[in-house]
């Protein structure tokens, strides 16, 4: 049996998602949400005391700086943009000939200034630049947003619309490794809380091509990237549900990000794959909420 349509055909049965006839883009049901509202708040009573500012994009952002980030260079095959009609009148008559006739109405379109958010951090990083120098004390931010993966799959979670909460750290090397380890142990604690099994291992992320390989190996032989690792559809090969990134000071010079004694800041970003862990937490303690262990329900909602 194919575990992973077996869970997601569980989950439409049970209301918790609602099918939309695309896959990896799915509704999702009040008590869905509100697992993902208390595991949110579970994060803050992690990261709170922090004092990080806390920032909230919409799912979209500046075209100009998604091209400058690179993100299109390393991953074409998971990018997003956003089209609309820019046409006269006379381009209208000609788009509404073509769906009469069952056409390609998407020729028609053109890109707009807006692509879609591929990962909560990366409108941040030209924010901040613009604000001048980053205090040598460094400086954190709190961000939640919508993000687009073009991935469809059957896995319910790998979804192409979810949402990523993030802690991210700008400041010297040392601070920033700091950060991503205290992360890494806070996260194996929280997990704890909620009766998950877990994993961190080694990981990188997906870029394309042989370049993209070459970039890949790495990232793994410098330890840059690691993911929390939850069983989800599968036991063999479980799912990324936390990531722990050090940036280097890529970045930073990207950005033109820099300290008060003038050196290129260095970041490194903690992110929560909200709908993930939701959807661990319904594989391993049940769909009904109300039969989850007592010490999960308590870490979650109080």
């Amino acid at each position: 049996m194919d575990m992973q349509v077996s869970l997601l055909d569980r989950l439409f049965d049970a209301g918790l998602l609602i099918e939309t006839g695309v896959d990896g883009l799915y509704g999702r049901s009040g008590q869905f949400e509100d697992v993902i509202a208390g595991f949110e708040r579970l994060i803050d009573r992690f990261g709170g005391a922090d004092g990080a500012e806390a920032i909230r994009f919409p799912p979209g952002m500046n075209r100009a700086f998604f091209e400058k980030s690179g993100y299109m260079k390393s991953f074409p095959q998971l990018a997003g943009t956003v089209h609309s009609f820019c046409g006269c009148e006379l381009d209208h008559i000609s788009l509404l000939k073509c769906m009469d006739e069952d056409g390609d109405w998407t020729e028609g379109q053109k890109a707009t200034d807006i692509v879609l958010t591929p990962a909560a951090c990366y409108p941040l990083y030209p924010t901040i630049a613009r604000r001048g120098k980053v205090a040598q004390t460094g400086a954190l931010y709190d961000l939640q947003s919508y993000c687009f993966r073009h991935e469809p799959s059957k896995d319910p979670a790998r979804q192409q619309l979810f949402r990523m909460r993030e802690y991210v750290c700008v400041g010297t090397q040392e601070h920033v490794t700091d950060f991503r380890q205290s992360w890494m142990d806070r996260g194996l604690k929280m997990m704890e809380l909620v009766g998950l099994d877990v994993e961190i291992d080694v990981a990188n992320d997906p870029f394309f091509g042989r370049a993209g390989r070459m970039l890949a190996n790495n990232q793994r032989d410098q330890n840059l990237k690691f993911e929390l690792l939850i069983p989800v559809t599968s036991s063999a090969k479980p799912t990324a549900c936390m990531s722990f990134n050090y940036h280097q000071d890529a970045f930073g010079a990207k950005w033109e990000l820099a300290l008060e004694d003038g050196s290129v800041a260095h970041t490194a970003c903690v992110g929560f794959g909200l709908e993930r862990i939701a959807l661990a937490l319904f594989a391993h303690h049940g769909l009904d909420v109300k039969q989850w262990p007592e010490h999960v329900r308590t870490a979650l909602w109080g």
